[in-house]
């Protein structure tokens, strides 16, 4: 229950988000299967364990943990392309006559109701982390769709959901580049090998580097040639690793592996005891590390009360 990527938002106004009222809230909107007929169906399933009849919210140590399915029925493109073309030349032969849109379309979609039952399903699972007494959602995605399919179908839910993306005093990108030009981050994060330079100019190029020191000479020109720092590899204080870019977003998010044995050696040989462990673990973890980051950026820009 290791978090690979995470968006941070934050409630703009307390509201109620104890286990009870939310668990009822995520039960209107419980996941299911995606019927032949439906492209397909979107809810909250129980974030620890595969049994159906597990909680929807999992609580530990304060934080809450939840999770939205998908359910999506897959047709290739290429298939409705080709069996479409298919019946338009099989009538275009027969009926000695063109086939116009209005007619195409007509026809795409009684073949879309025929394929539809025989499609592939596909599952993806989001989860995130609720720390009420932060005021913080998580996100575990790198896709601000994603999560926003989750925030939504949660707003939905509940009735009410007043948050936003983490917002910054400073530009993410102005605090990244200084850090590379000074060759050192600050509170407790360091550089690592990897990041993304882009030009400023319009239409202007970008480089990636991955394995390369950061503070060398190559790096320095770059910097000095204009270009401005919209990815940086980091760590913090050896708990974690992570790549953040200019939109706040954390991606490939690494939990140090001393921390992943202590949660083993904490859960025991259960599964889901392991995942409390890892859960609450992680959490405890980012509730230090995040307003160390989000400091060392520069401060975050509150949300009015309303």
């Amino acid at each position: 229950m290791w978090f690979r990527n995470l968006l941070v938002y934050r409630l703009t106004r307390s509201i109620p988000l104890d286990p009870e009222t939310l668990e009822a809230a995520l039960n209107t909107k419980a996941a299911r299967p995606c019927p032949s007929q439906e492209p397909s169906t979107y809810g909250f399933t129980a974030p620890l364990g595969k049994a159906e009849h597990l909680p929807r919210v999992h609580a530990s140590n304060g934080f809450l943990l939840i999770a939205a399915r998908k359910e999506e029925r897959i047709l290739p493109n290429s298939v409705v392309r080709d069996q479409l073309q298919e019946k338009i030349d099989e009538i275009e032969t027969q009926q000695m006559r063109k086939v116009y849109k209005k007619e195409r379309d007509q026809l795409k979609e009684e073949l879309m109701h025929t394929l539809m039952p025989h499609a592939f399903i596909r599952k993806a699972t989001t989860w995130a982390a609720i720390a009420p007494q932060q005021g913080w959602i998580l996100v575990d995605s790198a896709s601000p769709k994603k999560a926003e399919d989750l925030l939504s179908t949660l707003r939905e839910a509940l009735g009410s959901l007043p948050v936003r993306p983490l917002s910054l005093k400073v530009a993410p990108s102005a605090t990244l580049t200084r850090w590379v030009q000074e060759c050192q981050a600050s509170h407790s994060l360091n550089l690592l090998n990897e990041c993304e330079l882009q030009d400023t100019h319009e239409d202007g190029g970008s480089i990636r580097c991955k394995g390369q020191d950061l503070t060398s000479e190559e790096i320095q020109q770059h910097l000095q040639a204009g270009k401005r720092v919209t990815q940086l590899a980091l760590g913090w204080q050896d708990q974690l690793s992570f790549v953040l870019d200019e939109k706040l977003c954390l991606k490939r998010l690494r939990f140090d592996d001393l921390l992943q044995e202590q949660a083993e050696q904490e859960g025991g040989d259960e599964d889901l005891a392991q995942q409390d462990a890892s859960f609450s673990l992680m959490m405890l973890t980012l509730s230090q590390f995040l307003p160390a980051l989000i400091e060392a950026l520069g401060g975050e820009e509150l949300p009015s009360e309303g």
